[in-house]
């Protein structure tokens, strides 16, 4: 009854269309769900998200979860993630993103998962990196382990959303570097983020990780948002 009477007042609702959820749904009700744009990137060797790197830097594999399409539910998802303080949300989708992975036997060889740091200081004002989160859903699916302290951010970078596509390289081109290069010596990383558009933060981060002896890196975001 008291559950009744919360929801009441506090009504849950869908992060993509806004109407209330049923008691059974979660975070999303079951007609976004179903129409979600699932992109089965992980199932084609070479895909639009290989295409983007091919030539720039060597990938074992990659992929997005999602079409990103403005104004749909995708998008109401991604900024619910990232602005809504919704932590749980970006491991909702990383574990809902493994047990596709997993049925279809992606990313097999990877030996640990690595979140594109957010600056120390936006990650204090947001409370979490949405990136983060993602990843340990996907960890936990995926049972690899998560390592999100071996990669830093050092540079507090300016928005990439309305950068083309030199802006956003030169605006990504020096900001990480490696705590712990010994941790990606001869293993194969798997690189997550929420979007890809150009892929220069990825890139960026990628050429950081692939500079030790041995490393290998493949690609995983929640969506892939075309130019």
């Amino acid at each position: 009854m008291f559950k009744d009477l919360y929801h009441t007042v506090f009504p849950k609702v869908c992060y993509g269309c806004s109407t209330d959820l049923a008691k059974t749904e979660t975070w999303l009700c079951s007609t976004c769900k179903t129409n979600l744009p699932i992109t089965h990137f992980h199932q084609l060797s070479t895909n639009p998200i290989t295409q983007i790197f091919a030539g720039r830097i060597p990938l074992i594999q990659a992929s997005s979860f999602f079409y990103f399409v403005k104004e749909s539910a995708v998008q109401h998802l991604l900024h619910a993630l990232k602005y809504n303080n919704t932590p749980k949300l970006g491991t909702a989708i990383g574990e809902w993103y493994g047990e596709e992975l997993t049925r279809d036997g992606a990313f097999e060889t990877i030996d640990s998962i690595v979140p594109i740091p957010l600056h120390y200081a936006k990650q204090q004002q947001r409370g979490y990196n949405q990136s983060t989160m993602f990843a340990m859903g996907l960890a936990h699916l995926l049972h690899k382990p998560l390592d999100d302290k071996s990669v830093l951010r050092n540079i507090a970078t300016s928005t990439q959303t309305k950068k083309n596509r030199a802006e956003r390289w030169e605006n990504v081109a020096d900001v990480f570097s490696l705590q712990a290069p010994e941790m990606f010596r001869g293993k194969h990383t798997l690189l997550v983020d929420d979007v890809i558009t150009t892929g220069a933060t990825l890139e960026a981060c990628a050429n950081k990780i692939l500079q030790v002896e041995g490393a290998s890196v493949s690609i995983a975001t929640i969506a892939f948002a075309k130019l």
